[in-house]
């Protein structure tokens, strides 16, 4: 299949600090593949270097065959077509619902108001929030919020979405409105690349599991093989915690 998205060999460094440790990633068109692991196992790290958002020391990586980590390539055009939702939801509370979701479309990609309002319109209604396109974010709950904000991702039409512990900051009666989109977008096609605590989720959802610890990568495979028989004591002892803590 078509990779998407491909890291070879990526390093990142802070000072003695090594947040990412030779990472390989291949995402294939039209699949979902899920980060999991701790917190500090450089989940996030990697989708901000997916994203250019942070420069890597080592490595490269690939957009759709292309390296977007050559320093000569314009990283807001690679953004453009890269869609990111991270934890915080980021949308401008002086700006009504429509005009966070358009205002990218309209100033960024040049595309007319009126067509950039009826692509939102469409999708605001198509995620249950139609009736919400006049309303300030402070008037919405969490999900509504986190919603608008994958909406605001959409808009631009990304090759990629990604997204970054998108139900870490909500209470747990929202976190299934916000997944039940993400499963949608599965069944649409869009390619994706998740960070997640949410196992449950990341078992139905994804084509590839990539467990990450101190960096590295220490097993991959689809969702029956990490969650069902996985190899490494490391991916192991990890999903044992989680179902111990779920048990409490």
């Amino acid at each position: 299949m078509t990779s998407v998205l491909r890291a070879e060999s990526v390093r990142k460094v802070f000072g003695s600090h090594v947040v990412l440790d030779d990472v390989d990633l291949d995402v294939p068109q039209h699949t979902v593949t899920v980060l999991i692991g701790a917190s500090g196992s450089g989940k996030s790290m990697l989708l901000r270097c997916a994203n250019l958002l942070e420069t890597i020391d080592d490595g490269a990586i690939f957009l759709e065959g292309r390296d977007i980590t050559d320093p000569r390539v314009n990283a807001d055009e690679v953004r453009q077509r890269i869609g990111v939702v991270f934890q915080a939801y980021n949308l401008f509370p002086h700006l009504s619902v429509l005009d966070n979701i358009t205002l990218a479309p309209r100033r960024v990609h040049r595309t007319a108001r009126r067509e950039a309002e009826d692509k939102a319109m469409a999708l605001l209604e198509r995620l249950g929030l139609g009736k919400k396109a006049a309303d300030y974010p402070d008037r919405l709950s969490g999900g509504q919020q986190q919603r608008v904000a994958i909406v605001r991702a959409l808009a631009t039409d990304p090759t990629l979405l990604l997204l970054d512990e998108i139900t870490a900051a909500l209470d747990p009666e929202l976190v299934g409105e916000v997944l039940e989109v993400v499963r949608s977008l599965k069944d649409d096609g869009m390619t994706m690349v998740i960070a997640t605590h949410e196992m449950g989720f990341a078992r139905e959802v994804a084509d590839q599991v990539c467990f990450l610890a101190d960096g590295k990568v220490h097993e991959r495979g689809t969702s029956a093989e990490i969650f069902g028989s996985p190899k490494e004591e490391r991916t192991q002892q990890f999903l044992r915690r989680i179902t111990e803590a779920h048990r409490l």
